[in-house]
């Protein structure tokens, strides 16, 4: 589990946080900064700034920040930045019937993006995994993405030498699994002491998924339905708020 460095640096965690934010969810202006980061806007302009002069942020013609060439993909971002404010309401109401941190993931190819994070109150808990990229097809979120997806175009994902996955067909068996039964779990695959269980948001356009997360002491099976019933509900109120329900 990833815990916070004990002498952590706070102006580089702001710095890296909002090089994050305009990578994965596009333009931001100093004031939306400000309140992403809870901080004055003075400061908020001050980071943005030094991205600016390192590259890794610039400024377009409505005076915006967005992306610099440091940042920037052959790709385009996926737009996440409103199914994010649409979703955090009920990543909090999932955190607190939970008491475990919740996570939103948008899978952009074979990688799975954490734009939200709602952190539980217990001493021992999962971390605000907000900018982190884990594997797809290892995260339970992306796990649970991918299976919505037609098994051709899975297979075209992960064939070829370069490929994450060694057995594509065994990955295939498992995500129709995961379609069957509706969610998936992530024991421990990508990090040591970390299970999470999460769930597909049936959204048009956007491949968003949602989790919880916890410290696999308090993993329990027989919790599994009760886990994916609520991960089910919450998808389902984003999909509706969204318009896409």
């Amino acid at each position: 589990m990833q815990n916070r460095p004990t002498y952590g640096i706070q102006s580089v965690d702001y710095a890296l946080r909002l090089a994050a934010m305009l990578q994965q969810e596009g333009p931001l202006r100093v004031s939306e900064a400000a309140e992403r980061l809870g901080v004055a806007r003075s400061t908020a302009h001050r980071l943005l700034a030094m991205l600016v002069y390192r590259d890794f942020a610039e400024q377009d013609e409505d005076r915006r920040y967005v992306a610099g060439p440091v940042l920037r993909r052959p790709t385009t971002p996926e737009p996440a930045a409103e199914l994010r404010r649409v979703a955090l309401p009920h990543l909090q109401d999932l955190t607190a019937r939970t008491d475990e941190t919740t996570n939103l993931v948008v899978v952009v190819g074979d990688q799975a993006r954490f734009v939200a994070s709602v952190e539980c109150d217990r001493v021992l808990r999962v971390g605000d995994r907000g900018g982190r990229v884990l594997p797809a097809h290892l995260a339970s979120g992306g796990r649970a993405v991918l299976a919505t997806r037609d098994e051709d175009e899975l297979r075209a994902l992960y064939r070829g030498a370069e490929s994450p996955v060694a057995d594509v067909d065994g990955l295939v068996r498992e995500l129709r699994r995961i379609r069957r039964q509706g969610f998936a779990v992530n024991d421990q695959r990508t990090e040591t002491g970390v299970t999470a269980v999460g769930a597909a948001v049936p959204t048009d356009g956007l491949a968003g998924g949602i989790s919880i997360s916890m410290p696999t002491a308090r993993y329990r099976r027989d919790r599994l339905t009760e886990w994916a019933g609520l991960l089910a509900a919450t998808a389902r109120g984003i999909a509706r708020d969204l318009g896409a329900g």
